[in-house]
């Protein structure tokens, strides 16, 4: 069985991300290679030394990937958000206090809906869209 995983690119902070989100949702970062660990200058992506070229981190059964892209080829993200399912209304509310901190964007804050006791929307002060979900007695 295939397991998906997803690449996330940031705009030179990727490692402050990537350790924010691990420390936040309880992952592990598993390995960082810097631009600075090319074994030669042919290998190294534009830009400077501290830039992330890969990044791993588990978060449970999921390995998250990230690294960070210079800004001639950044994007915003752009058509998907992670979807996290917390396993308590203060699970939710933690999470949800430390991901938004400084966001970009909260497209739907945190309420009820017809599917879950919490759920909330927004992309983060690194620009990565969340969803957040907690479906407690709805679901």
């Amino acid at each position: 069985m295939m397991t998906p995983q997803f690449y996330l690119f940031f705009k030179g902070d990727c490692l402050q991300a990537m350790t924010y989100y691990a420390d936040t949702l309880g992952g592990t970062i598993e390995g960082v290679f810097l631009n600075k660990d090319a074994a030669s200058p042919d290998e190294r992506m534009p830009g400077g030394d501290d830039l992330v070229m890969n990044l791993a981190m588990r978060l449970g059964d999921t390995l998250m990937m990230a690294s960070d892209n210079s800004d001639e080829m950044y994007e915003r993200p752009q058509g998907f958000r992670i979807q996290i399912e917390t396993p308590s209304a203060a699970e939710f509310d933690r999470v949800y206090a430390a991901l938004s901190v400084g966001a970009r964007d909260i497209a739907m804050p945190p309420g009820a809906t017809f599917w879950a006791e919490r759920f909330a929307m927004f992309t983060d002060r690194f620009g990565t869209p969340w969803m957040l979900n907690f479906t407690g007695a709805r679901g």
